[in-house]
């Protein structure tokens, strides 16, 4: 039946043009109920025996509305629902009104044990429905539910089994009108009651349970159109909003202010105005008087975030009021007030309305503190949930099982923040299991971390080759490749790598010159575009690199074997051939697809052990030894043309053979192999890189590191220049001769930290479509190069597969190939997606060596040298060279608290009293970005104690169980950094080091004076009696 609506319109040019729209109704859509036989299905989806619930008499089909799945997508994903009529009416809204949500409803109907079936009620002859006059597109969309649901009701009430039909939604008019049809109408909360199944009564989405509904909070968020409208009249800036990992009252956005690209600093709970870390926001700026010179505080507990709230009002006001001091001490004041007028002060604002929201899944802890029923009571109540992620804050639930889910890691999903809530207000999902177990805890940083970890599906292993381990290569695949199975190759790498992606080769020509090839694993000839299998890896993106464990991005059939470059074995290759001078200069260089045989795989040891043993002579030493010759001078030739040498601090775990524990850490040692391997990936990249671009200008999978800001630089120059030394970073070559000048010969370790330090002022290299830029933004930064790509790695990263597919089609024109590589369009959205992983695999690799870390620290107490790398407002961090950790030294402490620190000669502990409240102990100096005592200073005089960049400390390193989660084990384990020199009375501790420290002793011997006066002081005023001492104790 072919129905049509006729209308018209008038184009922008003024003429009114006729549009016809035909809609098909069709009587053959089936049921998909297995008993229905009017239908004359071939294939079913629906079961004949649905579940049941005691609210119904009979087995039924369920068939929601839209915002059932908008709002209860989590229930609905649970075993325990199943047989649902997914409406076409639904679907098309849900897809208009979220895509992700729309993707795991997908993934359910897809999934046969769920048996979700599409109906398409709007081409159903029966079903279809007309929108009546002056009703709204909502109001149609229930009406066409509720007529779906009448006539599946009608339609199946005659099958045996019997089965029924119920309508789900939380819309009490809905249901009303639906009732009065005669249909079953109920709400997700009441079915989910009459399972009686306390999870999923948990997972239940109920804001209205949870919002205080008292007093307003925050602001009011502004409407769409106005936010739009001050966007484009540049009142408000809009960016992605990054909280700190060290103030969760602290975010920023990065965008242009006033044409200039800057960074716009939002702080408090009020300006942040309900804005979570990752959302798209519409910010307003503060006026100037409002701008702020300090740097971030340490936000720990609530009492330290009313501190914080109420410095940045003091701040506020002083500003606005032209004063410069409000609530500072006196030695405070000789610190700051001069130098906050020297410091340029940071733009502030306040978040004016929501863009898009990026809530997540978030995994974290109960706090302890927030349940206050009995142990063992099931009562719903309303607790406080903290995230794993630091800049996360803490997400308001109802749970009935607040006393078992103590101790465990478990995942929420926030729902709403009203703005009468000073918390956003969430579901609990499920919980993961017991804090402080390896698994668990390596499942939450995967999850935390956004790391698909799944096992491969059985529809993606079917790609795989029949012969599976048996593969070998066969006379018709060396169609098209060249035989390169006679040349010396050989691969370097890491111990115990078995995805092996690369190999190389030397050999000399006649001329003098040398021929040189980089083989990289040919993953192409097995992924092909568009297949399952492909898809899986370009939803990965990348492998993910644990301390125990490896997450690839292919099987492993294919990642470790197939098209590993193992040694003494036969494999197809794309190989990269140039031939270069002595003098490493390119004099050609070509591409092709061939087959190799490696004649060793060699560790980076191995390998440097060849080239320093002079009695090794055969053909793959003393490749290796020419191969190290020519990188050198690439090298040079690299650092000539501007090439940054960075620095990380990495480690390296020695893990027991059984339990995988950590029982050793040390710092990765880099040998010239390393750098070998290095020089001719970078040669390959750069020499595909232009290949891919000259073939597909508009589409090449490219990679560039922007220029950095200068304003990343400036607290940097500032600590350096105290030291007599000069940064310049106007171009990349200059700030590579700053950083080889940058020497102390007292410190040789200055040198590296400042390298360190300045890789964290770089931007992130990204990858990007070659029609998204000017061919001026293409450039690479740190590697000084005008183009660049990544070729050298597909067994572990996409990118490199879809730069092999360009590759080969920019060399064979006899190869036919799909849109995948010429479309702008979906290569830059497959672009963010790599981006996207490529940022989540290294944050999730750093969280596991940061697990590892606690781990080997767990129970014990080590004392070493470190470097103070950044200072906050009441706060250092300090690196510790030996183990390539991180951790906070705190700068003040609180009113009536004792720091026990432990005597490392002695079985007793030491305590220090720290100074009573108002009285901070170092405070920050904006003018030299130092951390230094109160102590009233005359005009022109240092301060007794100093904190600064660079700074040499000794550090006590232990594990510190968080309270926040309460009890046994540590709900948010972190490492925990006492100071032991310089002594700084109420924050440093004894341990051995400082022993014999005069200034420590002195400390201690003046606390036990004051103890044994205090104790004499006590007896010369004790009552006479018992009962007036227990009255007085109690005064």
């Amino acid at each position: 039946m072919l129905r049509q609506k006729a209308f018209v319109k008038k184009t922008k040019s003024g003429k009114v043009l006729k549009v016809v729209k035909e809609h098909y109704l069709r009587d053959d859509i089936w049921c998909s109920a297995e008993a229905c036989k009017e239908c004359g299905h071939t294939e079913t989806v629906l079961s004949a025996t649905p579940s049941i619930n005691k609210l119904f008499p009979l087995p039924h089909y369920i068939i929601p509305d839209t915002n059932i799945f908008m709002n209860q997508i989590d229930v609905m994903e649970k075993p325990q629902i199943t047989n649902v009529i997914v409406l076409q009416t639904v679907l098309e809204e849900v897809k208009h009104l979220s895509l992700p949500i729309y993707k795991r409803v997908r993934d359910m109907i897809s999934n046969k044990e769920k048996h979700f079936y599409v109906f398409s009620n709007e081409h159903h002859r029966e079903t279809f429905i007309e929108k009546l006059k002056d009703e709204s597109p909502n109001d149609r969309n229930d009406r066409a539910i509720r007529v779906a649901t009448k006539w599946y009701a009608n339609h199946i009430k005659d099958l045996k089994p019997q089965v029924s039909v119920v309508m789900m939604t939380d819309d009490a008019a809905n249901r009303s009108k639906g009732t009065a049809d005669g249909l079953q109408a109920v709400s997700v909360k009441w079915y989910i009651e009459a399972l009686d199944n306390t999870e999923l009564l948990d997972m239940i989405s109920d804001s209205r349970e949870l919002d205080d509904g008292q007093q307003l909070i925050y602001s009011e968020h502004l409407t769409p159109a106005h936010l739009s409208n001050g966007i484009k009249t540049g009142k408000f800036h809009q960016g992605k909003l990054g909280i700190s990992s060290h103030n969760y009252l602290e975010g920023s956005v990065f965008t242009k202010i006033d044409g200039i690209e800057g960074t716009i600093l939002i702080v408090g709970r009020e300006n942040l105005n309900r804005a979570v870390d990752g959302d798209i926001i519409a910010v307003e700026l503060l006026p100037k008087s409002e701008w702020r010179t300090t740097p971030t505080g340490v936000v720990v507990d609530e009492e330290e975030e009313k501190e914080e709230e109420e410095s940045l009002k003091a701040e506020q006001k002083a500003a606005s009021e032209h004063k410069e001091d409000v609530t500072m001490t006196d030695a405070t004041k000789t610190a700051t007030t001069t130098s906050a007028l020297l410091d340029t002060p940071q733009p502030c604002g306040k978040v004016v309305g929501i863009i898009r929201r990026n809530w997540r899944q978030y995994c974290g802890f109960i706090d302890r503190k927030s349940v206050h029923t009995p142990a063992g009571s099931s009562a719903p109540i309303n607790v406080l949930f903290y995230a794993m992620d630091s800049k996360i804050p803490k997400i308001k639930i109802r749970t009935r099982q607040a006393h078992s889910l103590l101790g465990q890691r478990i995942i929420v999903s926030i729902d709403s923040w009203p703005k009468t809530s000073k918390f956003p207000i969430g579901h609990f999902i499920r919980s993961l299991g017991e804090a402080g177990d390896k698994s668990t805890e390596t499942e939450v940083l995967l999850l935390e971390h956004d790391v698909p970890f799944h096992e491969f599906s059985k529809q993606v292993l079917s790609f795989l080759p029949v012969e599976g381990e048996n593969w070998v290569v066969q006379p018709e695949h060396f169609n098209g490749r060249e035989d390169f199975r006679d040349l010396p190759v050989c691969s370097i790498d890491p111990p115990g790598c078995t995805d092996i992606d690369d190999a190389l080769h030397v050999v000399a020509l006649p001329n003098g010159n040398y021929q040189v090839g980089v083989h990289i694993a040919d993953v192409t000839h097995f992924v092909k575009p568009g297949n399952v299998m492909d898809a899986e890896a370009a939803s990965r993106g990348t492998t993910v690199y644990l301390v125990d464990k490896r997450i690839d991005m292919l099987p492993g059939l294919l990642g470790t074997n197939l098209c590993s470059l193992r040694s003494n074995v036969e494999r197809l290759a794309f190989s990269c051939i140039w031939e270069l001078n002595q003098d490493a200069e390119i004099v050609k260089v070509r591409f092709t697809k061939s087959v190799i045989a490696s004649k060793a795989s060699l560790t980076y040891e191995e390998a440097q052990n060849r080239i320093d043993d002079e009695r090794m002579q055969d053909d793959i030493t003393q490749g290796i030894r020419t191969l190290n010759t020519l990188a050198k001078k690439l090298k040079q030739k690299r650092l000539d043309m501007g090439a940054l040498t960075l620095a990380s601090p990495e480690v390296r775990f020695s893990l027991e053979r059984d339990t995988q524990d950590p029982v050793d850490v040390e710092m990765k040692e880099l040998k010239e192999t390393n750098a070998l391997v290095e020089e001719f990936m970078l040669l390959a990249n750069i020499s595909v890189a232009r290949k891919i671009f000259e073939k597909f200008p508009d589409s090449a999978m490219l990679r560039c590191h922007p220029t950095p800001p200068a304003s990343s630089f400036e607290k940097l120059e500032k600590a350096v220049a105290r030291m007599g030394i000069t940064i310049d970073h106007s171009t990349s070559k200059t700030l590579s001769e700053s950083l080889d000048n940058a020497v102390l010969p007292e410190e040789p370790y200055f040198n590296k930290l400042l390298r360190i330090m300045t890789t964290r002022c770089m931007m992130q290299a990204v990858y990007f479509c070659s029609g998204a830029k000017i061919e001026q933004e293409f450039r690479h930064y740190g590697l000084a190069t005008d183009i660049y790509t990544h070729f050298t790695s597909p067994i572990r990263r996409y990118s490199d597969v879809m730069v092999h597919r360009q590759l080969h089609a920019a060399i064979d024109s006899d190869i036919s190939y799909g849109n995948e590589l010429t479309d702008k369009e979906s290569m830059n959205e497959l672009c963010n997606v790599l981006n996207h992983r490529n940022r989540m695999a290294q944050q999730a690799a750093r969280s596991s060596v940061e697990l590892f870390t606690h781990l080997f620290f767990k129970n014990k107490v080590q004392e070493e040298e470190g470097y103070v790398i950044r200072i906050l407002k009441n706060a250092f961090i300090v690196l510790v060279p030996k183990y390539g950790i991180e951790g906070i030294v705190y700068a003040s402490a609180k009113a009536h608290k004792t720091t026990a620190a432990v005597d490392a000669t002695a079985t007793t502990a030491v305590a220090t009293t720290t100074p009573a409240a108002g009285q901070p102990i170092l405070v920050y100096n904006p003018e030299t970005d130092s951390l230094q005592s109160t102590e009233p200073l005359a005009e022109g005089e240092s301060p007794k104690i100093q904190i600064q960049l660079f700074q040499k400390v000794m550090v006590q390193i232990s594990i510190d169980d968080d309270l926040k989660g309460g009890g046994e084990g540590g709900m948010r384990q972190k490492l925990k950094m006492d100071l032991l020199k310089p002594w700084v009375e109420g924050i440093s501790v004894h341990g051995i080091c400082n022993k014999d420290d005069p200034e420590a002793h002195a400390v201690t011997s003046s606390l036990h004076a004051a103890d044994k006066s205090n104790s004499l002081k006590r007896e010369t005023e004790a009552p006479a009696t018992p009962k007036r001492a227990d009255k007085r104790s109690k005064a």
